[in-house]
C-alpha cells in the first residue's frame, strides 16, 4: 500500500494510556507522527524499517503473491470479504483500472467508515467500489447469483488499527476494557463471557483455539479470581492474572509467560467473536459465489484457521469443485518479514473454481 497517500491525518486520533516500545510517543494524548505521513515519512520509514507497524497503520502482507495468483483483469467482478485498512482493496482497485467493480465487506462498525473515507479520498466511489459492513460468512446476501465472483480475498487476521487502540480490548499490552469483540454492538464482551464459563469450558477454549500449553493453571487462575467476586474487566488484570499463574511452573521465563499472554487473547477473541463458526459457514457457502473459473485467495494467521481452510479446499478439490487449490500454503518472504514483523505467521492458501 502506498504510505503516502493511503492514511488521513485528520482521522480521529486514538487515545493510549500505554506504550509500545519503538512505535509510539510517550503521552498518546499527544499527536501521533505516523498518522501525519506525509510530514514524518522519515519518521514512519524507520519505524517500518525496525520491522515494526507504525500506530493507527495497518501494512498489507502478501500483497505481491495475492495479486499475482488472482490475476486480476480490468471488468472483472470481485470480493474483499475482510475489508480492514483497505489496503488489499486498493491494490484490487488499481488493478481494475476503473473497469468492472469490487465489493468489500467488514463486521466491524468502527474503522469500516474510516476506510470508507480514505478510498473514497483516493478516487474510489460508489461507481466501481461498493462497501457494506456486514460479516463475511453472509457472502451469499453480498450480491446476486446472476453476478459471480471472479475473485475473493479473505485476510483472517486482526487489523493493525483494532490490535493498536486500546479502547477495543485486543492488545495485553495496554490498559482498556476486556472487550475483543470486532463489533463492540453486538455480542458479548470477553469480560463477561469469562464469567459464563466453567473450569472446563475455559481450559477447553485456550486448547482448542490457541494450542496454549498451560490452559489448565491458567483456566483455574481465571475461575478463582472469579469465584472470589473479582470481575476481570479490563486487560491488564486479565495479563496480571496469567502472569501470577505461571510464575510458579518450572522453567518458564518471561518469554513464554507473553506468549501464553498473546495466546489467551487470541483464544478469548475467537470465542466471543465465533470466529471459527463464521469460517466455516464462509468457506461452505465460498464456492457457490465464484465464477467457473474463479479464484480465492485465504491469508490465515494460526493453526485453527489454516486446518478449516486447508480441509475445505482439500474436501471441495475431492468433489470436483474446484479444480485446482494450493499444495503448499505460500509463505512471506524473508524480506517482508523483516520489515513487518506481523506478516511472520501469515499462511496463503488458494483455490479455482472449476
Amino acid at each position: 500500500m502506498n504510505l503516502d497517500n493511503a492514511l488521513d491525518e485528520k482521522e480521529p486520533k486514538h487515545q493510549r494510556r500505554t506504550r509500545y516500545k519503538g512505535t509510539h510517543p510517550k503521552n498518546f494524548k499527544e499527536k501521533y507522527k505516523e498518522l501525519n505521513p506525509e510530514k514524518y515519512a522519515n519518521d514512519i520509514a524507520k519505524i517500518i524499517q525496525k520491522g515494526n507497524t507504525p500506530a493507527g497503520m495497518h501494512i498489507s502482507i502478501c500483497v505481491k503473491e495475492i495479486l499475482e495468483f488472482l490475476q486480476i483483469t480490468p471488468g472483472q467482478t470481485g470480493l474483499d470479504a475482510t475489508l480492514g485498512y483497505g489496503g488489499h482493496t486498493l491494490e484490487m482497485l488499481k488493478c481494475l483500472d476503473s473497469k468492472g467493480r469490487l465489493y468489500a465487506i467488514d463486521v466491524d462498525p468502527i474503522e469500516l467508515p474510516r476506510t470508507k473515507d480514505r478510498l473514497e479520498r483516493l478516487g474510489y466511489g460508489s461507481e466501481i467500489l461498493e462497501i457494506k459492513q456486514m460479516n463475511f460468512s453472509k457472502i451469499d446476501q453480498v450480491t446476486s447469483k446472476s453476478e459471480p465472483f471472479n475473485f475473493v480475498l479473505a485476510d483472517l487476521g486482526v487489523s493493525s488499527m483494532q490490535i493498536d487502540n486500546p479502547d477495543r480490548g485486543f492488545t495485553f499490552k495496554a490498559e482498556g476494557p476486556l472487550d475483543l469483540r470486532l463489533n463492540p454492538k453486538m455480542g458479548t464482551s470477553a469480560s463477561d463471557r469469562l464469567k459464563e464459563m466453567t473450569l472446563f469450558e475455559i481450559e477447553d477454549m485456550l486448547i482448542g483455539n490457541a494450542d496454549e500449553p498451560h490452559a489448565a493453571v491458567i483456566a483455574r487462575a481465571i475461575l478463582s479470581t472469579i469465584k472470589k467476586g473479582m470481575d476481570i474487566t479490563t486487560t491488564t488484570q486479565l495479563r496480571n492474572i496469567i502472569k501470577e499463574a505461571l510464575k510458579y511452573v518450572p522453567r518458564i521465563n518471561d518469554k513464554d509467560i507473553k506468549k501464553s499472554c498473546q495466546r489467551t487473547f487470541q483464544a478469548l477473541r475467537i470465542d466471543v467473536n465465533s470466529e471459527f463458526e463464521v469460517l466455516d459457514e464462509f468457506l461452505e457457502k465460498l464456492p457457490d459465489v465464484l465464477a467457473p473459473g474463479g479464484r480465492v485467495a485465504i491469508l490465515t494467521f494460526h493453526s485453527g484457521e489454516d486446518r478449516r481452510v486447508k480441509k475445505s479446499f482439500q474436501h471441495f478439490f475431492r468433489e470436483g469443485v474446484y479444480s485446482e487449490i494450493a499444495p503448499e500454503p505460500i509463505r512471506p518472504s524473508a524480506e517482508e518479514c523483516r520489515a513487518n514483523s506481523r506478516a511472520s505467521c501469515a499462511k496463503l492458501r488458494w483455490a479455482i473454481k472449476a
